[in-house]
């Protein structure tokens, strides 16, 4: 839910999301639309269906257990390497660096240059101590949100200044640096936006085919177009000359 999501929304719903689907055996249970509609409010839709899809894995693979082991969280659907390792060093407290945004921005500028995806990691598993993984990986994130910050870092104020090659120096090397984040393309207008329209709509009741195109404020063949995707994904089907989620 955290992933690329206010922390305030995320409050809003965790205990809602929570109290529906307490482990992965009841959301197995559910159905995907029934998953998709509690996630309302978090955006990122397909990842509600990832969810579900996870926990039904989960159940068959594990007996409903979810697994530790880095090797059987990357096997899951829509679990790649931050959410593994999030998982393993949060709710396992196993040893491990996780890297996201800010902890990609932190490493290019210590290392004073851009990074690929894999030397994030390299430097970021080099760096954690195998004792405390929860602290540690809490710590850096923190470092790089309040501290390493992606406009006016506050380097004056960091514990790690000495050994920063960058130090607020020159051109900053996190620009471009692989884990740090880019500009979005702009959301009005977009496929994003109409896909979530529809999704919304959705979730309320199915809607007929001849006003897909109005629910997403579109023409209709952009609406085809867009319905199709959602299809694709499992995020919506069609039946009975209604569009429903699955």
């Amino acid at each position: 839910m955290l992933q690329q999501t206010q922390v305030s929304r995320v409050v809003e719903r965790l205990a809602v999301v929570l109290d529906k689907f307490p482990d992965p055996a009841t959301c197995a249970a559910a159905t995907a639309g029934d998953v998709v509609t509690v996630w309302a409010g978090l955006g990122y839709n397909r990842r509600p269906v990832m969810l579900h899809r996870a926990a039904t894995q989960i159940v068959a693979d594990h007996a409903g257990t979810v697994p530790s082991s880095l090797k059987d969280l990357l096997a899951l659907p829509g679990v790649g390497p931050y959410t593994a390792r999030a998982v393993r060093a949060f709710a396992f407290e196993l040893s491990g660096a996780v890297v996201d945004t800010n902890i990609g921005r932190f490493y290019a500028r210590i290392y004073g240059r851009k990074l690929s995806a894999r030397e994030v990691q390299q430097f970021a598993d080099e760096a954690a101590p195998e004792a405390h993984p929860w602290l540690w990986n809490q710590s850096v994130m923190e470092l790089g949100a309040l501290v390493c910050t992606k406009r006016s870092p506050s380097c004056g104020a960091c514990p790690v200044r000495d050994l920063c090659a960058w130090a607020g120096e020159g051109a900053d090397p996190a620009q471009g640096s692989a884990a740090v984040s880019v500009p979005q393309t702009r959301f009005e207008g977009s496929d994003r936006q109409l896909r979530g329209r529809l999704v919304d709509a959705l979730r309320a009741s199915p809607v007929p085919l001849t006003k897909i195109a109005a629910t997403m404020q579109t023409d209709a063949n952009r609406a085809e177009m867009v319905l199709a995707g959602l299809q694709r994904d499992g995020l919506a089907v069609v039946a009975d000359s209604h569009a429903r989620l699955p």
